[in-house]
């Protein structure tokens, strides 16, 4: 019997989290469920020993189609079940090329097909014979691609075949479309207008449930609270619309560093944003912060238009950021309710963070779990 696989809900999330929007169906094994559906009907148009669904990451993709990278978010066949959430570069293979040209491709003997990645048979110790191949589009933009390989009958795949297939890609764009807009409905309560990250409504809600969490597997947890430094200064002298812009860029960049699957990256008002990362030690959050904290300093912001007649800025080496970061470690003797727990976690993210500002900026500072907010804080890394 043939088995259909997909990536987790929380990592599939993030792959259909596209401009037009997001998924969330009726429930969460609804996500996974319309993937394998999707392949199981191509299956059915036209049968093959394995096949594959790939998109491109939505929060690492550039203009130039070949730099960016494919995922297997659902896959089935021989030893499929090893390719989900592997990245394949869209530089190479058969699969690179449709997903660069936008247009579906046909090989009736790879071996003879210089497009051929083989990379992938020796990996699963698999002989790829035919590969029918298609893309995948959102609205007008090409997102992933559809692969089939070897003809279940053990003949090559045919034209007939790839229109099919091209057909049945109408019909998983049509689908996943209106996933993402069933989706985006869902999600708009959650989110802030401006950057798309979480607001703090949501946090809220998911703070409480990273406690209750943590209380149940008895897992440590971090908090980051994070402000920019300087951000005034962009508005002052470029004004409300160059801040807000630069707003959504930093947003962009925490979803792309903060890549945990169960994390929850929130605005938390103004120039003002917060992290929960549950299941993380103290360690693996400062490596987290100082990543963000490199980045923001590193980063150049508006180097694009950013609005009607708003040529590029190119701001480089005025923002940075100064983040607090406080440490949960449970306590099965301590009997506090979670509402005061969460206060104090808060509290003491905060508290580090003005430590953090009080200190020169552009620095983390650590809060350490059971120690008070006058002792807790020290300096964890600053910049040169």
């Amino acid at each position: 019997m043939i088995q259909f696989h997909s990536l987790e809900v929380p990592q599939l999330e993030r792959f259909l989290e596209r401009h037009k929007a997001g998924l969330s169906l009726k429930s969460e094994m609804d996500l996974d469920l319309v993937l394998r559906q999707i392949l199981q009907k191509a299956y059915e148009f036209v049968p093959s020993e394995s096949g594959s669904i790939l998109l491109d990451d939505p929060f690492r993709k550039v203009a130039a189609r070949r730099e960016n990278e494919l995922a297997f978010i659902a896959t089935f066949g021989h030893a499929s079940r090893d390719l989900i959430g592997q990245r394949l570069s869209a530089k190479h293979g058969i699969v690179g090329r449709v997903y660069q040209s936008g247009t579906p491709y046909l090989s009736t003997d790879v071996e003879s097909d210089e497009n051929f990645y083989p990379q992938i048979d020796a990996q699963l110790g698999h002989k790829t014979e035919s590969v029918v191949c298609v893309p995948i589009y959102i609205g007008k933009n090409v997102c992933g691609v559809l692969e089939l390989i070897n003809r279940l009958d053990g003949q090559p795949f045919t034209l007939r075949d790839m229109t099919l297939l091209e057909i049945f890609a109408g019909y998983t764009s049509f689908t996943l479309q209106n996933a993402l807009d069933a989706r985006r409905a869902h999600e708009l309560a959650k989110k802030d207008d401006l950057t798309g990250l979480y607001n703090d409504r949501w946090f809220n809600v998911r703070l409480t449930e990273t406690l209750n969490d943590a209380r149940q597997n008895g897992r440590e947890a971090v908090l980051l609270f994070m402000d920019l430094d300087r951000f005034k200064l962009i508005n002052d002298q470029h004004g409300h619309l160059a801040g807000s812009q630069v707003l959504r860029e930093v947003g962009f960049l925490l979803k792309r560093i903060v890549q945990q699957g169960d994390a929850t990256v929130a605005r938390y008002g103004g120039d003002e944003f917060v992290m929960i990362l549950p299941n993380t030690s103290l360690e693996e959050g400062l490596v987290v912060c100082e990543e963000i904290r490199e980045t923001i300093e590193q980063a150049s912001f508006l180097d694009r238009e950013w609005g009607f007649s708003m040529p590029p800025l190119h701001l480089r080496g005025v923002l940075s950021a100064s983040i607090g970061i406080a440490h949960h470690v449970p306590d099965p003797e301590r009997q506090q309710a979670v509402e005061l727990e969460k206060s104090d976690l808060l509290r003491r993210a905060d508290a580090a963070m003005y430590r953090a500002k009080s200190l020169g900026k552009n620095q983390v500072v650590v809060s350490r779990s059971g120690e008070d907010i006058a002792s807790a804080t020290a300096i964890v890394r600053a910049s040169s």
